[in-house]
């Protein structure tokens, strides 16, 4: 989504560049936020994929879905954003390009936000009902077909709007690095559902859900009268708590614009705040597999391990050397007193 609307005019575009973020300031940050992203992913799904526990732990299957959906898009998507902001044109100048770009862009957003608003309601599942998941056949339909139907859902969705010949799509905008938008979302009942169902419910869903959860355990604890223990209670808190705000400063303001300009908001009022919130918007999936890294409380045991590992080898390594070397020392200096 990081190009113009079909129906933002020239004079529109021209008069509201002096508010523009500069392509540079756009790719010095998308590029320096993406690399430690990437990293991040790479280090989480390392643990969460060669570690048995985790690998088996249900509330994990969904997290490694979305960081293997959130490291495709950051090796597709974004070095494509970053090439057109660094030499001003798209990497292939070609109709099929330009749908995989936007398609992309679209379908695994959708995803991955449909995704994780699942996962909040997931977590009420596993923590207050896990009777229901207590079967090998409940399991199945209520966890592992969920997680590969949503996502499958999208990419099907997606195909049709935009590789489907329904209507005939416009790119000049989108190659002078504006907002895309289909011109099947154009002020239609698609672009409508596409907006409340990909994106606000979900959105909405994973504030509200997550919300719920913290005052379900603190309700449970007051129902059957015992103390509330915040140290227990406090990293599932800040983990939610964490990739909610994620979700609603960055994905909020997206929704909100296209939403009200869906619905008569004009593109000149709405050219700047859009300028500004589609460059937040991907900032959800730089940021999410840094929260992932940081407050799943199992990933970060893992990381302190292995870099307590890391320099205790350093720290072997170093007192090797500074023994070989006065040894050596010593023997020299033998040597020349002998002589």
């Amino acid at each position: 989504m990081s190009n113009l609307n079909n129906t933002t005019t020239e004079e529109n575009s021209s008069s509201s560049s002096v508010y523009d973020i500069s392509p540079s300031v756009r790719f010095w940050t998308y590029l320096f936020f993406d690399i430690i992203s990437v990293a991040c992913i790479l280090v989480v799904l390392y643990l969460l994929l060669f570690d048995r526990t985790l690998r088996q732990a249900l509330h994990n299957h969904i997290i490694i879905v979305l960081l293997f959906i959130g490291l495709i898009y950051e090796l597709t998507d974004i070095p494509w954003i970053l090439y057109a902001n660094r030499w001003g044109v798209p990497m292939f100048s070609t109709t099929t390009f330009y749908l995989i770009w936007v398609f992309v862009d679209y379908a695994f957003y959708s995803a991955q936000i449909a995704l994780f608003a699942w996962a909040v309601i997931e977590r009420h599942i596993l923590t207050f009902h896990d009777k229901w998941i207590a079967s090998r056949k409940k399991r199945l339909f209520i966890h592992y077909i969920l997680i590969a139907a949503i996502p499958i859902y999208c990419f099907i969705y997606y195909c049709l709007i935009y590789f489907g010949p329904f209507c005939e799509n416009s790119f000049d905008s989108f190659i002078a690095g504006g907002i895309y938008i289909s011109c099947l979302f154009s002020r239609t009942f698609l672009g409508t559902w596409d907006l409340i169902v990909h994106q606000f419910i979900p959105t909405l869903i994973i504030v509200i859900f997550s919300a719920l959860l913290i005052l379900r355990v603190i309700w449970q604890k007051l129902r059957l009268h015992q103390p509330i223990q915040w140290r227990r209670h406090r990293k599932m808190t800040i983990q939610l708590l964490s990739i909610s705000y994620i979700y609603l400063i960055f994905n909020v303001p997206w929704t909100s614009l296209v939403f009200a300009f869906q619905y008569g908001l004009s593109a000149e009022a709405a050219y700047v705040p859009l300028l500004y919130a589609g460059y937040l918007y991907y900032y959800v999936f730089f940021l999410f597999p840094l929260v992932c890294c940081g407050s799943l409380p199992e990933i970060r045991k893992k990381l302190t391990q292995k870099l307590c590992w890391f320099l205790r080898q350093q720290k072997e390594a170093s007192s090797k050397a500074i023994t070989s070397n006065t040894l050596a020392d010593k023997k020299f200096r033998t040597k020349t007193t002998t002589d």
